[in-house]
């Protein structure tokens, strides 16, 4: 049971979770600044049970969405809109799951309870109020907002797992000639023509890429959302983008790529990155309230909180356990 550590500060019994891949990161030790023995999460929905002296929008008995950032609101980088390198919370805004503990529990504390929250709709479900902690967050600010997505578009997707899938969903938003998906998982490129993809190509075939460029109408993309990770991902994104194109990368590298500045330059393009700064939160929220947005499908499998270790187990092996997104309840 966590305490009140400062008069910003919220205590919310969690309602629901779910694992990221950044989740399972930690547990490979991809991230060892992460404190062994910290809680992790850092998605999720709770009611507020106690709230500091300072805390001014929200009160005991609000239902709440946690997304990843947490930010003071008044330091230069929140005055600017950057939440994610929020200085008042540290080196960024990541701290749930990383530097503290996160929401894969009872009851969790939260730092800067007014600039790190969000009031959820009346009516909107847990699993689908889930989804814009994270995952529809990065891949429409990240992806398709950097990647300046817009009418008329060819847009390819690398990446089939939550995040690539978010991106169909959210690219739609903008109205783009054409969004085409590449990912491994048959299953998971089912869901993406269901999401709204107009095509999908096995990157586990030879020859993907050329693949790809056959369905783009000026051989090439406009914007390619880069949503692995990979080397290889990487380098296809810059291989698929046409002159002036925009590739926008969200996948977490953990190893340091080439990047092909010999091609980039004749081609004017624009390399795009960044941490998730959560502004894009309520808008995404009100248009899942109006049913503009359906991601519930992104969710395949439900645990109860005390079966989190099998949440786990599921996700990380989704090639046989065909998950896409677990979703962990009371």
């Amino acid at each position: 049971m966590p305490t009140l550590s400062n008069p910003e500060d919220v205590i919310v019994q969690i309602e629901a979770a779910t694992v990221c891949g950044t989740d399972l990161h930690i547990t490979q030790g991809v991230h060892p600044e992460v404190p062994l023995g910290t809680i992790l999460g850092h998605e999720g929905i709770g009611t507020i049970i106690e709230t500091g002296a300072n805390v001014k929008k929200f009160r005991i008995g609000d239902r709440v969405l946690i997304p990843p950032t947490t930010s003071c609101g008044t330091c230069e980088n929140c005055a600017k809109g950057y939440p994610a390198h929020c200085s008042g919370s540290g080196e960024n805004g990541w701290l749930l799951g990383h530097t503290i503990d996160g929401v894969q529990a009872e009851y969790a504390r939260i730092p800067y309870a007014d600039n790190s929250l969000y009031a959820i709709p009346e009516g909107l479900s847990n699993e689908d109020a889930i989804l814009a902690a994270d995952v529809l967050p990065s891949a429409f600010e990240i992806g398709v907002v950097n990647g300046r997505v817009s009418d008329g578009d060819t847009v390819v997707i690398i990446g089939d797992g939550p995040i690539g899938l978010s991106a169909v969903i959210t690219a739609r938003l903008k109205n783009p000639a054409s969004v085409i998906l590449v990912g491994i998982e048959d299953f998971r490129l089912e869901t993406a023509i269901m999401l709204g993809a107009d095509h999908v190509v096995d990157s586990a075939r030879p020859g993907w890429v050329e693949a790809v460029r056959k369905l783009c109408p000026k051989g090439g993309a406009d914007v390619v959302i880069e949503a692995v990770g990979k080397k290889e991902t990487l380098e296809g994104a810059f291989a698929l983008v046409n002159t002036f194109g925009r590739v926008a990368n969200i996948g977490v590298h953990t190893s340091p790529v080439s990047l092909p500045i010999e091609s980039m330059w004749i081609k004017n393009l624009t390399l795009t990155t960044g941490m998730l700064s959560c502004r894009c939160v309520p808008t995404l929220l009100d248009l899942q309230s109006k049913g503009e947005i359906r991601a519930s499908s992104l969710i395949t499998h439900r645990f109860k909180l005390f079966d989190t270790v099998r949440a786990y187990e599921t996700f990380s092996s989704a090639s046989t356990s065909k998950a896409t997104k677990v979703f962990i309840g009371r």
